[in-house]
This record gives structure tokens, sequence and C-alpha cells, in this order.
């Protein structure tokens, strides 16, 4: 029942993210892109920068952004996500070890989510947090700061 549960809610979410009011101050993609800039070494010397990401790192990584505005992700959960919405795994991996996102608090509004909608025992979120993909210690995390 929890699974079907989540899979709606998830279904409504994925239509919701196509409206997403895109950011001004840039996305984090854009500022990774920025920061990958030519440099210039403390002598002045230009020193060679990393490559540009792809344009599918790019697209991966607003939609990993987009998600995260919507919903609580684990960082495996995401990475399935993007996979499910067809990027290539090699993109979605890269995009979701370029974010700034704290998991364990992401476990923690998982939680308080979970908690929204049903009743749940302590060790029966922790397990339903870990099947989500959380580590044991954000779930845990996640289940202390949602009270229980």
């Amino acid at each position: 029942m929890k699974r079907i549960l989540f899979a709606i809610i998830l279904s409504m979410l994925v239509g919701l993210t196509g409206c997403a009011v895109p950011d001004t101050d840039g996305t984090a993609a854009d500022r990774a892109a920025e920061n990958r800039k030519e440099r210039k070494s403390s002598d002045g010397k230009k020193v060679k920068a990393e490559p540009d990401m792809t344009a599918g790192q790019k697209n991966a990584m607003a939609s990993a952004e987009s998600y995260l505005e919507f919903q609580a992700f684990s960082k495996s959960g995401l990475v399935k996500q993007l996979k499910f919405e067809k990027y290539p795994e090699k993109d979605a991996v890269w995009a979701v070890n370029h974010l700034d996102v704290n998991w364990n608090e992401q476990a923690a509004l998982a939680a308080e989510n979970y908690l929204s909608m049903q009743s749940f025992s302590r060790q029966g979120l922790i397990d339903q947090l870990k099947f989500e993909g959380y580590t044991p210690e954000q779930a845990a995390y996640g289940v202390k700061q949602a009270g229980l």
C-alpha cells in the first residue's frame, strides 16, 4: 500500500515538473559550468580548465533540481528517477553527484511527508526510508528529526 501511494504521488509530481519556475540566480548546472571556465594560477599563468559539462549532464542536473523542489529524494532514488526519465546512467549519476544537497535533510523531509499521510512506528518509518534508498544513518536521522 505504501509503495502504491508513493507511486501515485510521484506520478503527480512528475507531471508538475514541467511547470517549475526557472531559478533566476542560475541553476547548479550553470554555476558548475561557470566554475569550469578558464582559470589562472597564482602566478598569472593560464591553467587548463575542466571541460564544460555535456548537454545531457546539464539537462539531468536541471531535472534533478526540479524534482528536489517538489519532493524529497534519496541520492540513489534520484538517480533511479532520472534513469526512469531516460537519462543515461552516466549523466544521472554525474548530475546527482554534483548537486549541493544535504541527504540527511532530504530524509527528514521524506519522513515528515510520510507521517503527514499515515502513521508509522519508528522502525517502520526507518525501514520505509531505507526502502526508498536512504542509508540507515540518513533514515535514522530523518525519523529522529520527524519526532519519532
